[in-house]
């Protein structure tokens, strides 16, 4: 089992991130969370970068998939989850095309801790 890990969660939904949130830190991992893609890099700035990040696709302003595509100019290896109940085709071949993997709203609480310690560094070992 993986120690604390550090959760980037950015949704521009407050009732789906302060969900997603609170699951993450009861399971004892270190959260930072925003609203936003110019939020969540402002807090990378402040408090580092994350060993995963949650990223919702659909937000106003700058989307999930530009978003990490900005965090990964900080940290190439950047584990990342799309957490997103909207796709359309276009969507998913872009979700595709930056590597990471995508988890469909809803989900469990379950299903959402599994994926955050199977992408956490050092989850192979």
């Amino acid at each position: 089992m993986c120690g604390v890990i550090r959760v980037l969660v950015v949704d521009d939904e407050p009732d789906v991130r302060d969900l997603i949130v609170r699951w993450l830190r009861r399971d004892g991992h270190d959260v930072l969370a925003s609203g936003s893609g110019a939020g969540a890099l402002a807090a990378v700035e402040q408090h580092g970068m994350p060993d995963v990040a949650l990223l919702d696709v659909a937000m106003p302003g700058m989307d999930g998939i530009t978003l990490l595509t900005e965090l990964r100019r900080r940290d190439p290896g950047l584990a990342a989850m799309f957490v997103t109940a909207l796709w359309t085709p276009a969507d998913m071949n872009r979700i595709r095309e930056t590597g990471a993997d995508h988890l469909a709203k809803p989900f469990t609480v379950t299903v959402l801790g599994h994926a955050v310690r199977r992408l956490a560094p050092g989850a192979g070992q």
